[in-house]
C-alpha cells in the first residue's frame, strides 16, 4: 500500500542523503564494491546463458558496472544498454557487442549517457539492471526524478517476465522511500553487502 508522502521525509531530501553517502565513497573502496556487487548479482541471477540482460553505463559517482558486465558476458549471456528517446517516454533498449563503441546520447535533464549506436538492433530484455540514487529494503528505488524506469518496467511487465534488479553501493539504502502509485518496485537489490531479496506486498 502507497506511503503517505507526509510519513517520512520527501523524496528530495532522501535522495540528497543516499547521494551524499555515495559520494563520500572513496576510490579503492568504490572499486572493491563493484567487484563484490557484481559477485552478488551473479550469484542471484544464476544461469543467465542466452539471456538479454540490459546494465547501465554509470554515470558520475554510480557504482561501476564492467566487473558486472564482464562476468555477465563470460556466463553467455548477452548485454543490452538503454536509451531514452525523448522525456516522458519509456526506455528502448540496445545489444551492445564487445568492442562496439558507444555514443553519447540524451539522458535525464543535461545529462549525456554512452549507449549503442542506432545501428544496433533493439531488443526486450529478459533482466534489467537498474541505477537508483538510493532504495529501500521493500524494493522502491529513488530515480533523478524524470521516471524512465517505472515507465519502462510497466510496459515490460504487461509484455513477459521482466526481473529488475537495483544495482547501487550499500551506503544508499533508506530506512523508508515514499512510493507513489505509479512507482515500479524491485525483485532484489544487488550491492557489495549482498542481495536484498524484495517480498511482495499486500
Amino acid at each position: 500500500m502507497p506511503h503517505s508522502p507526509d510519513a517520512s521525509p520527501d523524496k528530495a531530501s532522501l535522495r540528497a542523503i543516499a547521494l551524499a553517502r555515495r559520494a563520500a565513497l572513496d576510490a579503492p573502496t568504490r572499486a572493491a564494491a563493484a567487484e563484490a556487487a557484481a559477485d552478488h548479482a551473479m550469484a542471484w541471477l544464476g544461469e543467465v546463458a542466452g539471456e538479454i540482460v540490459s546494465v547501465f553505463s554509470p554515470i558520475g559517482q554510480e557504482i561501476a558496472t564492467e566487473p558486472l558486465i564482464r562476468r555477465l558476458r563470460a556466463a553467455g549471456a548477452q548485454i543490452a544498454l538503454p536509451v531514452v528517446l525523448a522525456p516522458g517516454k519509456p526506455l528502448i533498449f540496445r545489444l551492445w557487442e564487445p568492442g562496439v563503441e558507444l555514443v553519447a546520447t540524451a539522458g535525464p535533464g543535461r545529462m549525456r549517457i554512452p549507449a549503442p549506436p542506432e545501428s544496433a538492433p533493439a531488443v526486450a530484455p529478459d533482466v534489467l539492471i537498474v541505477p537508483l540514487a538510493g532504495f529501500d529494503a521493500r524494493g522502491h528505488r529513488l530515480g533523478y526524478g524524470a521516471g524512465f524506469y517505472d515507465r519502462t518496467l510497466a510496459l515490460l511487465r504487461r509484455a513477459k517476465r521482466i526481473e529488475a534488479i537495483g544495482y547501487a553501493f550499500a551506503v544508499q539504502q533508506l530506512p523508508d522511500v515514499p512510493d507513489e502509485p505509479h512507482d515500479e518496485r524491485l525483485d532484489a537489490v544487488a550491492t557489495d553487502a549482498g542481495i536484498i531479496r524484495v517480498v511482495a506486498e499486500d
